[in-house]
């Protein structure tokens, strides 16, 4: 793998703070509003425990996703949706900014920064979006599409109402720290996920720039890349993002500690449903996170460019705040 730089397209300096707010929140957003439905059948399919029998046919995407529009209405695909937006701003910004901070920190004397270190700095950045915001996100997410309440019926009144009311009942009934159910596995998740999807991305972009003899790449190859190298970290773990959904779905159990809840899942999971049970929802995560990853990276790179010509017109070059 080829060394680059920590400088920008064309020897600029690297996208500051500012534009990664801007730039990684409003791909975040955009990512989420079209890949939400895709990532509520994903959690369906997890939670499923139902072993397949001799013969049955197997419970697939399509079908968990029709039985949800069936009966919870359309609606029922964006359970969990608020939790996301609200967490999507300053996740999409902790990941670009503390990449950026930490590939700049592995960088060597010249400012080159190795394969390797991009995989570390993807890998420190995925592990620090865990522990700030994925993981309190996700637990009220998984709560809220966990409920099979129908949306179309108002006498059908669900534990939980909005995300703000899960966050709320979550912590009155099980203290701040079910927040942090299952942060060991968010941020080996992330921390692989955007490892893979970091390395990935810069090389295939650095393949395409010396090909094409160019540091700016059109929107096309952006979202190509982007959809590839996001398909290859749901492949790399989704025994993990499993076991971590099943695990954030439900209460802890007085007397055992995380890793023992851990086990107790992976033995339950491959007894009574087999090791298919490790990969349920893989189909619907890579076609939720590959698209994700390159409306993701198409955006940002599109918002990064914008922010940062009007950043070069200012005087000095720096933002005015």
């Amino acid at each position: 793998m080829s060394a680059k730089s920590t400088q920008g397209p064309g020897g600029k300096k690297p996208a500051s703070a500012a534009t990664n707010l801007i730039a990684g929140g409003g791909a975040g957003m955009m990512e989420a509003l079209a890949c939400h439905p895709l990532d509520t059948i994903k959690v369906r399919m997890q939670l499923s425990r139902r072993a397949r029998a001799p013969g049955a046919p197997r419970r697939g995407f399509l079908k968990t996703g029709s039985e949800i529009i069936k009966r919870e209405t359309p609606l029922g695909l964006y359970k969990g949706l608020g939790a996301v937006l609200t967490g999507i701003i300053p996740k999409m910004a902790i990941r670009f900014t503390s990449y950026e901070w930490y590939k700049q920190l592995l960088a060597d004397s010249s400012g080159n920064v190795s394969g390797k270190s991009t995989f570390l700095a993807g890998l420190a950045a995925g592990v620090t979006e865990a522990v700030a915001v994925v993981t309190p996100m996700e637990v009220i997410k998984i709560r809220l599409q966990a409920q099979h309440h129908s949306m179309a019926d108002p006498l059908d009144i669900p534990k939980y109402r909005n995300a703000a009311h899960a966050l709320y009942t979550v912590v009155k009934e099980e203290g701040f720290g079910a927040l942090y159910r299952g942060v060991s596995l968010t941020a080996l998740r992330q921390g692989s996920n955007q490892a893979v999807n970091f390395t990935a991305y810069s090389e295939f972009r650095s393949i395409l720039q010396r090909w094409q003899g160019t540091t700016d790449l059109p929107s096309y190859q952006t979202m190509v890349i982007g959809l590839v190298s996001g398909a290859m970290g749901p492949l790399s773990n989704a025994p993990i993002d499993t076991i971590k959904t099943r695990l954030q779905k439900t209460p802890a159990e007085p007397g055992q500690t995380a890793v023992q809840r851990i086990v107790n899942i992976s033995k339950d999971m491959w007894k009574q449903e087999g090791s298919r049970s490790f990969y349920k929802g893989i189909t619907p995560r890579i076609m939720r996170v590959a698209p994700g990853q390159a409306v993701t990276f198409t955006v940002y790179e599109y918002l990064k460019t914008v922010l940062e010509k009007g950043r070069d017109m200012l005087p000095g070059g720096q933002y005015e705040e």
